[in-house]
């Protein structure tokens, strides 16, 4: 299809280029000659060029553009540009590097995905094992992408890129809290956190000579900045974050379709089933009451164990069965630490406040007793499936 054609489709599904630019007056011209052979739905967001950027804008008669005097940094300007884009009526942007970069003939690949998929963040992945690709750059890029892993539960190739399209209702409804380089990772993160899928598409990408390469990337501080952002969502994702994608998916799917396709998971193995199984004990034991589902449904997603399984299994501290398992926590720390056991007698009425004199046993000895009462149950429940399920099917399941 050539490049002209696609005006017609940008038209169609609302869709606009979006380019922040910084002191790249050198390439811009270039870059926004090659986007308006696509379409011509194009907003400029002039992050306080000292250079003659503003001048280049206005050259062009048919383009958006916003300009302001300060440099803010490059999540102020995409966070600037699609606040306008959303007014102007646009329910899509795709943002563009300004540096000369990215390619313009890969608008395609974000348009051809967004027909499949209306409900997602879709990032262009580089081949970060190109020759032309620096080491360091790799590195980074593997850093980022395990992070997001971890916030996310998503395994996604290249979540540094700023080649993306987002879907501007969706985007738009969160307050963010950074402006620098970091935006691109909390967008990313905390809009998978409400149900939007992140995709990718295969791009292309220019590397220039070191000496000829534009780029207002600080190493350290803009890594220090990303690295306390990675740590503030990591503890957010298990306590806020993973739970809240688990519950809009359901909603997206239906929770029939979420029971058959992500619950029951009839096609699971029987050491993933068993994993599952001792994972829910050791998560109905450890010390964390209150708390132990949210974070049983955090993990399994994490871990893509069978959160139905998991869940079940966690529920073994269900009232009736809380006193014995604060009293065999209890014993166990006691058996362990080489308390006198002679004292420990049980009663119904034990709970939390009747061994808080001696805190540090009980929670000793409930990881002891989770981590021993996982592994058993994993043994067992591998046994069994082994003896009585067949072809990887459950009887009651096939």
């Amino acid at each position: 299809m050539k490049p002209e054609k696609y005006y017609k489709i940008f038209e169609e599904q609302k869709c606009c280029v979006l380019i922040p630019t910084y002191n790249n007056a050198t390439v811009l011209k270039g870059v926004i000659k090659d986007i308006l052979q696509y379409t011509d739905n194009v907003i400029v967001v002039n992050d306080g060029s000292t250079d003659n950027t503003l001048e280049i804008i206005k050259s062009f008669d048919n383009i958006e553009h916003l300009t302001y005097k300060q440099n803010e940094g490059k999540g102020f300007a995409l966070r600037s540009g699609m606040k306008l884009a959303e007014n102007l009526g646009y329910e899509f942007a795709i943002s563009i590097d300004s540096d000369g970069q990215h390619f313009a003939k890969d608008l395609p690949q974000f348009i051809n995905k967004l027909e499949e998929n209306k409900n997602t963040i879709i990032i262009g992945a580089r081949n970060m094992d190109g020759q032309d690709q620096k080491q360091g750059s790799s590195f980074a890029n593997k850093f980022s992408n395990f992070w997001f892993l971890i916030e996310t539960a998503i395994k996604h190739p290249d979540t540094q890129s700023g080649y993306r399209l987002y879907p501007l209702k969706k985007v738009n409804k969160l307050r963010y809290f950074t402006s620098k380089y970091e935006f691109e990772i909390e967008v990313i993160v905390r809009n998978s956190w409400r149900g939007v899928d992140i995709e990718a598409v295969p791009i292309n990408v220019f590397y220039p000579n070191k000496n000829e390469r534009i780029t207002h990337f600080r190493p350290f501080k803009d890594f220090f900045r990303i690295s306390v952002l990675n740590t503030v969502l990591v503890i957010f994702a298990f306590l806020f974050g993973l739970p809240s994608r688990l519950f809009h998916n359901i909603k997206k799917k239906g929770f029939k379709k979420i029971i058959k396709e992500d619950i029951l998971q009839t096609k699971d193995s029987n050491l993933k089933i068993a994993k599952a199984i001792g994972f829910g004990f050791f998560m109905g034991i450890v010390p964390i009451w209150g708390w132990q589902i949210i974070v049983s449904l955090a993990l399994s997603q994490y871990f893509k164990l069978n959160k139905a399984i998991v869940v079940l299994a966690a529920n073994i501290s269900v009232p009736p069965i809380i006193p014995f398992i604060i009293f065999g926590s209890f014993y166990t720390g006691g058996l362990v630490l080489g308390k006198d056991l002679n004292l420990l007698h049980f009663t119904s009425k034990i709970s939390i406040r009747t061994v808080s004199q001696d805190l540090f046993q009980y929670i000793f000895g409930a990881f002891v007793l989770a981590i021993i009462t996982g592994i058993i149950t994993f043994i067992i429940s591998i046994l069994l499936l082994n003896l009585f399920r067949k072809n990887n099917k459950l009887k009651f399941l096939s």
